[in-house]
């Protein structure tokens, strides 16, 4: 699959496991990987990061196969959700960091065009997400705003 903003095609990430059985290896039952997400989910980490530190602490490459929903799933059932999906808020941070980068390095030409592709999909998603229903049709990226956030 091509990238968004270069002409290049890519590795995306590591494969995810192709088998859709649970692991052989796992020593962990479900209600003691869905209390571990939770406990996880509880102490500020995101489901990426959750993700992250279940397949490297605890050898479960995916909870999905195990539990049999996945793991934002399971969040929202158990009131464990956050205001903004998590790739959308990791965008409008990066957006932070390079306002905040070009404010004072403002002649930084080739930042500035980062900032216009990060906001270009900072737009593009949101639009995705107010069809979904799971940002409010009324939320609105602006640079401004994002600045005093």
């Amino acid at each position: 699959m091509a990238r968004i903003h270069v002409h290049t095609h890519g590795k995306s990430h590591s494969t995810r496991p192709t088998s859709k059985t649970p692991a052989l290896w796992l020593s962990l039952n479900r209600d003691q990987i869905s209390d571990l997400v939770l406990q996880l989910a509880k102490e500020g980490l995101s489901p990426s990061e959750i993700g992250l530190r279940l397949r490297d602490a605890h050898g479960i490459p995916l909870v999905k196969p195990v539990l049999g929903k996945s793991m934002s799933e399971l969040l929202t059932a158990n009131n464990i959700k956050s205001d903004m999906p998590e790739d959308l808020d990791k965008l409008v941070r990066k957006a932070l960091g390079l306002q905040k980068h070009l404010r004072v390095h403002n002649s930084d030409h080739r930042n500035v065009r980062s900032l216009e592709l990060v906001e270009s999909k900072i737009h593009r998603l949101s639009k995705y997400y107010k069809r979904e229903g799971k940002i409010p049709k009324t939320w609105k990226y602006a640079a401004v705003i994002a600045q005093l956030e």
